[in-house]
């Protein structure tokens, strides 16, 4: 009898111990060796362990199986191992923003839903083996040191609805199966070597495209013009035939001027009498900050502000939209530019007021017209995706404006004021710029629906308009859009003039 009970002891012991399937933990095992046993990987062991019941850091697990690995942006190296494909429960795998080399794993998780392992240093190309996940949605393998030639394997991916191959070195024609991608809403093939036509996109239900700095050739579809983002520029497109016949009328002879050139010339004369008058302004203007806010946002010559397509625009480059061109003026208008590379926000916890001392102080001062409301911090980044690259719409000297988009559809535009600005937040200077900046009220300005101040960022928040920049709709030159008329830039430089009398 005590014999008995001492066999089914052994054998029930283990079975309460240990909560996780042997599979997932040996597939951990490997992978925490591959990665050189990091020491931010609380909790791991070198053998054996268990994941599920010891809380093994960035593991989240489902009874006895391993359902997710997150481990974003802990500065970990070396590789991610040879037996990822045992972890067959693992839906969500991201590795993103760290130092991993090598090539990406050909055997992963194969009933995983997203997979980010971008922001590394992987080589090689796109495995054929994810073509094997039929459940994926999410896929992101961008800013890497991904090259060659993409085999045909997207064929049996009907749920994929996100990629991202962006900042690689992949090169060829796009294949074939793209064009089998029924749900993709998102592509980002920026930044490659891809070349030859994208009519195999031409019929996908996307809503934003970038193609920038490739090697892409032939016409743009025209239904791929209509798609709410589309960012074509840095590639070899030819131009639409309207703009072709206006093109060569212009310079057949050599002779003279266009009238385009000639009303940019104009434009440029008035653009800079716009300027003295806000220069002259801003030195009789008793409140420094708002001048100093209004003036700072003329766009910088990198022209880092994106116009985007008719449905769903980007705001003005300066804040000085012109709010008459949503009916006036008949334009569609491409984005041409790259997105800037933006740096994760320092994580260092800087002094700053609380959301209530801020808005006593707002309350303190003598204007009592301030309709501008307090956002929060976590709000603002969940909205902007933590601003993330792809939200950036283009900054300015004093900081960088990024779309935020809500679970209920609204939109805004959010400032993120250079925090070198404000010694330690300085959150007594940064309530004085929004004291000014919520008095101007006029039909020409942009208006500043909230702000917020807390853990030493400070930003402002804007009406979010889709009528592109103001920079782009004098200067835009792509091979799709229609120059503005005469009476167009008329318009926009006194609208500008009105902004800043």
């Amino acid at each position: 009898m005590v014999r008995f009970f001492l066999v089914l002891l052994g054998i029930l012991v283990p079975a309460v111990h240990a909560k996780t399937d042997q599979p997932d933990v040996a597939a951990l095992t490997v992978m925490y060796s591959s990665l050189n046993y990091p020491s931010k990987l609380t909790g791991w062991k070198r053998s054996g362990g268990d994941p599920c019941g010891d809380e093994w850091k960035g593991i989240t697990c489902s009874g006895s199986k391993v359902t997710q690995i997150k481990l974003s942006d802990l500065g970990l190296e070396g590789s991610l191992g040879y037996q990822l494909s045992s972890l067959t429960s693992v839906t969500y795998f991201d590795m993103s923003k760290n130092n991993i080399k090598g090539d990406i794993p050909y055997q992963l998780p194969p009933n995983a839903q997203h997979i980010d392992f971008s922001g590394n240093g992987m080589t090689g190309t796109v495995p054929y083996s994810i073509s094997l996940m039929s459940d994926l949605k999410h896929l992101d393998l961008g800013h890497n040191l991904l090259k060659g030639e993409m085999s045909d394997m997207f064929g049996k991916m009907p749920k994929l609805n996100y990629m991202d191959l962006s900042d690689n070195q992949l090169s060829g024609n796009l294949p074939k199966s793209f064009g089998s991608l029924s749900s993709l809403k998102t592509l980002n093939l920026q930044n490659n070597k891809f070349s030859g036509p994208i009519d195999v996109l031409a019929k996908l239900p996307l809503e934003q495209l970038n193609v920038e700095n490739n090697g892409f050739t032939g016409a743009v579809p025209k239904k791929l013009q209509g798609i709410a983002t589309i960012q074509t520029g840095g590639n070899s497109f030819t131009s639409g035939g309207d703009l072709n016949k206006i093109d060569n009328k212009d310079h057949k002879d050599g002779k003279g001027m266009s009238g385009v050139t000639i009303a940019m010339i104009v434009i440029g004369v008035l653009v800079a009498l716009v300027l003295l008058l806000a220069l002259l302004s801003r030195k009789s203007s008793s409140s420094s900050s708002a001048s100093h806010f209004l003036d700072e946002e003329k766009l910088s010559q990198r022209r880092s502000f994106t116009p985007l397509v008719s449905r769903e625009l980007d705001p003005p480059s300066n804040f000085t939209e012109l709010k008459s061109l949503q009916s006036s003026a008949s334009i569609r208008v491409k984005s041409l530019q790259i997105s800037p590379s933006v740096k994760r926000p320092t994580t260092e916890k800087m002094s700053s007021l609380s959301d209530a001392e801020f808005a006593s102080r707002l309350n303190l001062k003598k204007s009592t017209s301030i309709r501008a409301v307090p956002y929060t911090l976590s709000d603002l980044q969940s909205a902007t995706g933590n601003f993330a690259t792809g939200r950036l719409l283009g900054e300015g000297s004093i900081g960088r404006v990024y779309r935020a988009k809500y679970p209920d559809g609204k939109v805004v535009a959010v400032k993120k004021i250079d925090s070198s600005l404000f010694h330690n937040g300085d959150p007594e200077r940064f309530s004085e710029m929004i004291t000014s900046i919520s008095k101007l009220h006029h039909q020409n300005i942009v208006e500043l629906v909230g702000h917020c101040s807390e853990q030493g960022h400070n930003l402002l928040v804007y009406e979010y308009f889709r009528n592109g920049s103001l920079h782009e709709f004098l200067h835009l030159s792509d091979d799709y859009s229609k120059p503005l008329t005469w009476n167009t830039r008329i318009r926009i430089a006194l609208g500008t003039a009105r902004a800043v009398e």
